[in-house]
């Protein structure tokens, strides 16, 4: 859950959960020393009467505005406890009723990797493949922009031609990311939408990934989320995350971590913070980057391998690999979409 401690909730529901019926008999349950020591009690039995429909967002700020001067809720946070209500009422999943694959690799073309983004989601949905966790290889510079950016704003062409870039539009919204094979770590999970139901969007991204931050931290990285989508340190941007949910219930989680970084190159290839040469199309934001690699001595292949065995370890997941005919739709989606001019240069 997100937060430093974890949470249950349990109760009654008057009425349908969504056709009017409303919260009884609430109770929470929590591994955190609270205080003072009735303050979850205090705050479950408010919920007295409320609707059972009410978002996770609206239910964590319901449950805010009840706070007093003093309270202490020693780690746990007002969204755990909306959401872990949210899973009370059993129109959600947790991450324990999902079985998972887990991916590493192979090395692919670039454009390859942004495709398979789009296809594993259909494979999935099909039942062909369990949720995943895939970790990304490619054997080329290149740079993702956001489905909703503009080529224009956020590139020197010169620079890309220049440099060899490859530069592909991923289907997921976000800023641009600048990524060398041997310099980011980057991962795509792939589950049902039902994992994050009743989350806002600002809910759902730490807590898909509460267990990188778990991993970090077992890394001895300082870091911290911060709204909406980034991972930050003390001295700067260490991540950025996009998401995109599709009508068939399956939902991409996407995640790009700087391990180092090329500045020059870098400055050379984006114009992140220039004036924009298109009205159309979302700019990135202008955020000092802090590599890994600045915080610990690890290898980016190491850091690989520790984010392997945690996810693995974590949600017992099952080492997997993709098939030939999974690359082979992949790259025939890139001859049709991924790598054309058209999807590349378009404007949103």
């Amino acid at each position: 859950m997100p937060g430093g401690a974890t949470i249950d909730a349990s109760g009654t529901i008057a009425g349908e959960p969504f056709s009017g019926g409303v919260f009884t008999h609430c109770a929470f349950e929590s591994d955190a020393p609270c205080q003072p020591h009735n303050l979850l009690a205090r705050m479950a039995a408010s919920l007295e009467g409320v609707a059972a429909d009410i978002s996770a967002m609206d239910l964590s700020a319901l449950l805010s505005s009840l706070l007093l001067p003093g309270d202490d809720l020693a780690g746990l946070t007002t969204d755990a406890i909306a959401i872990a209500l949210r899973r009370m009422v059993g129109h959600a999943l947790d991450w324990t009723d999902l079985e998972f694959d887990i991916i590493y690799g192979p090395v692919l073309d670039p454009a390859v990797n942004v495709a398979l983004d789009e296809t594993l989601v259909e494979e999935v949905a099909a039942g062909r493949r369990k949720p995943f966790l895939r970790l990304w290889e490619w054997n080329a510079p290149q740079v993702v922009i956001g489905s909703y950016q503009s080529y224009a704003n956020e590139l020197h062409h010169e620079g890309v031609l220049k440099h060899g870039i490859t530069v592909t539009r991923r289907v997921s919204g976000g800023g641009t990311m600048f990524m060398e094979p041997e310099n980011c770590v980057t991962f795509s999970l792939v589950v049902p939408t039902a994992l994050v139901e009743g989350m806002s969007f600002e809910q759902a991204y730490p807590y898909l990934d509460r267990w990188v931050m778990e991993a970090l931290e077992s890394m001895g990285v300082k870091a911290r989320y911060v709204p909406l989508n980034d991972i930050a340190s003390d001295k700067g941007k260490i991540a950025g995350a996009a998401q995109k949910r599709w009508a068939n219930g399956m939902m991409l989680h996407h995640v790009t971590m700087a391990y180092d970084i090329d500045t020059p190159k870098m400055l050379e290839v984006l114009r992140t913070g220039l004036e924009r040469v298109s009205e159309r199309g979302t700019a990135s934001a202008v955020k000092w980057v802090d590599p890994l690699r600045s915080q610990i001595s690890l290898s980016r292949a190491e850091v690989m391998q520790v984010l392997y065995d945690y996810f693995r370890a974590k949600y017992g997941a099952t080492p997997s690999t993709l098939t030939p005919h999974e690359i082979e739709v992949a790259e025939q989606r890139c001859v049709e979409k991924f790598s054309t001019e058209e999807w590349t240069f378009k404007l949103p």
